[in-house]
């Protein structure tokens, strides 16, 4: 048995996500402490205890994400169930700086640092209401892909994830992505929805965002990953901390090409993926994705007792 553990992106926050764990183990507890100290802030409390509209601002939501996916990790260390075990990791967007934070090529306090400004980043690239993502279902990727292009007109209109074998999410100018809808629509998908985010993310209007990576990228120390990431952009494994440095810059603009990357880890040998963290999205997508493979999902601590048991 391979394991690969996988890391989520936004939209897997809830309110309370990793209190469990942190009442339940010191090393969890420790995560959320270390991400407090590096941003001067209780983030912790937000993320115990505050408003669900506040955690999902952008700028709180992915500090706030791979802090949950560490302590998830530490926890398992705890009990014996490490990185020892893993042949690969790869994350969902933010969830690739929560792999790279878990593999020791970044500080969890770098990490939470780099998120916060890439969250402030992303949302600060566009003027609210100027861009929009829409997720289409029930299409495979070359016909959104085409549909995207048709429906740029001049805008941007991009692929921007490449979740499942059914389910695509363009980005861009707004009523470029609002013109996509209709002509998948047309074409045949299932549903095509406008997503609630605050911002186009990876999309060629994101570029001013990816700047301010660059610049921050370059300020911390990136160390080799002890397991190889499988990378957003590229979907193959990487481990040279430059050639990470560089495809991390270009995942703000670039797709995230998630059913390939988990195509590209099941065909080297992965049969079992363990998402680290809140949430259980990435999971469905990788059964969708891998059928054969088995998936995990370890947020809690009940979680670790039945990987445990297991």
């Amino acid at each position: 048995m391979s394991i690969a553990f996988v890391f989520p992106g936004q939209g897997a926050q809830t309110i309370g996500m990793g209190k469990a764990l942190a009442e339940a183990y010191p090393a969890a507890r420790a995560v959320f402490d270390e991400v407090d100290a590096a941003l001067g802030e209780k983030l912790s409390d937000l993320i115990w205890e505050g408003e669900i509209e506040t955690l999902t601002l952008t700028e709180n939501a992915q500090p706030a994400l791979m802090a949950t996916s560490i302590a998830a990790l530490r926890a398992l260390e705890a009990e014996g169930l490490g990185l020892d075990r893993v042949s690969h990791v790869a994350g969902h967007s933010l969830g690739e700086y929560s792999a790279l934070a878990a593999v020791g090529t970044f500080s969890v306090a770098d990490a939470a640092r780099l998120l916060r400004t890439r969250g402030l980043a992303m949302q600060q690239a566009v003027p609210v209401g100027q861009g929009a993502m829409a997720a289409v279902l029930g299409l495979d990727y070359d016909t959104v892909a085409d549909v995207a292009v048709k429906a740029a007109e001049g805008e941007v209109c991009q692929v921007a994830n490449e979740n499942d074998p059914a389910q695509n999410v363009v980005s861009g100018d707004k009523a470029a992505v609002e013109r996509a809808c209709v002509l998948a629509k047309e074409a045949g998908a299932k549903r095509a929805l406008m997503l609630p985010v605050s911002a186009p993310f990876h999309c060629a209007l994101m570029a001013p965002a990816a700047e301010k990576m660059a610049d921050a990228l370059d300020a911390v120390s990136m160390q080799a990953p002890s397991v190889p990431l499988v990378a957003n952009v590229t979907a193959e494994a990487v481990s040279d901390p430059a050639e990470i440095k560089a495809l991390l810059i270009k995942q703000v603009t670039g797709q995230v090409r998630w059913k390939t990357s988990v195509e590209w880890m099941a065909a080297h040998g992965v049969t079992e993926f363990w998402e680290i963290g809140a949430g259980k999205a990435l999971s469905g997508m990788i059964r969708r994705i891998a059928k054969e493979a088995g998936t995990r999902a370890v947020g809690t601590p009940d979680d670790i007792k039945a990987a445990l048991e297991s």
